[in-house]
């Protein structure tokens, strides 16, 4: 009698089809145009492109002798930058152990991961991998991420930081726009700033504002990132999207702004609404009002001229 093909257990064939999507066969995320050395330096500095771009390069062998490890190295420095596409690829490395153990309930929480991040393509590959309790992320999505404090070109440095607020300000439901104009008043982009009032990092969070918000390492602009992010989007369901308000709070704290009903009569508190307002001219700003009960003191609130 002939045997038949079985049909009940597809799941290698879609993992090797998902292999060859999430890899970038089609070639959609990294593109082999740039100069090796160029991309080892700007990968060095972090860039998020460049570590995607120097990854394929060596998963395929292209101009550099072929490294599974570093490309898989390289693969989740971009993903510990939140960039979702990479955690895809890492997810579908883990499912088949290219370079690493085989280990598909790491491979579930990576993918996992990239659906919740937003990314659409992840969904297709998630019940082709098995969760399983006990499974921990990969230690390189913890390592800290950092921006190199002497770094040569200041430029390229906030690129990379724009990069970040782009992918992080919407999940926080701020506008990327003015958390880049904030993070140009508050630090000028430097990753180790600190200021006279012990105000630390991308966001400037004192000590006090970087616990309430689970924020380990204020140096670390991620989490700097992510800490300034949660305080911002609280700030905006206290203050019902009031901008001038947000920010007045964001730099003297809230409860200075419901002491003077309204942007406090310090100099510094108003030149910083000022700098940051004519940058982002957007009087409000959408918020979420489940997140906190609006302050008490708002009906009392007038805007300082």
């Amino acid at each position: 009698m002939k045997s038949k093909t079985p049909k009940t257990r597809p799941i290698p064939t879609m993992r090797w089809i998902a292999l060859c999507l999430a890899l970038g066969c089609d070639g959609a995320i990294a593109q082999q145009t740039a100069d090796v050395d160029a991309l080892e330096a700007a990968a060095q500095r972090g860039e998020v492109r460049a570590l995607l771009q120097l990854a394929a390069k060596y998963e395929r062998g292209q101009s550099v002798a072929r490294d599974f490890v570093k490309s898989n190295e390289l693969y989740c420095k971009a993903a510990a930058r939140g960039d979702t596409d990479a955690l895809l690829k890492l997810g579908v490395i883990y499912s088949i152990g290219r370079g690493v153990l085989a280990d598909e309930g790491v491979a579930a929480l990576l993918i996992g991961k990239a659906v919740e991040q937003g990314n659409e393509r992840a969904k297709q590959f998630l019940e082709h991998v098995s969760r399983r309790t006990g499974s921990v992320m990969p230690a390189c999505l913890n390592e800290p991420v950092a921006v190199p404090a002497e770094s040569p070109s200041v430029p390229v440095a906030r690129k990379d930081i724009e990069l970040l607020v782009q992918r992080w300000a919407p999940e926080y439901s701020v506008d990327p726009n003015l958390v880049m104009a904030l993070i140009a008043v508050e630090s000028k982009f430097d990753v180790n700033a600190v200021s006279p009032k012990n105000a630390q990092g991308l966001m400037q969070l004192i000590p006090a504002t970087a616990e309430r918000f689970g924020v380990n390492n204020a140096y670390n602009p991620l989490e700097n990132l992510k800490g300034g992010l949660a305080y911002l989007r609280w700030l905006m369901a206290y203050f019902k999207g009031d901008v001038a308000l947000v920010l007045a709070a964001y730099n003297a704290g809230e409860e200075a702004v419901e002491r003077y009903r309204g942007i406090p009569p310090y100099r510094e508190t108003r030149n910083y609404v000022k700098q940051i307002t004519s940058v982002y001219k957007k009087a409000s700003h959408p918020y979420l009002a489940e997140l906190v009960a609006p302050s008490s003191a708002l009906s009392r609130i007038k805007r300082a001229d």
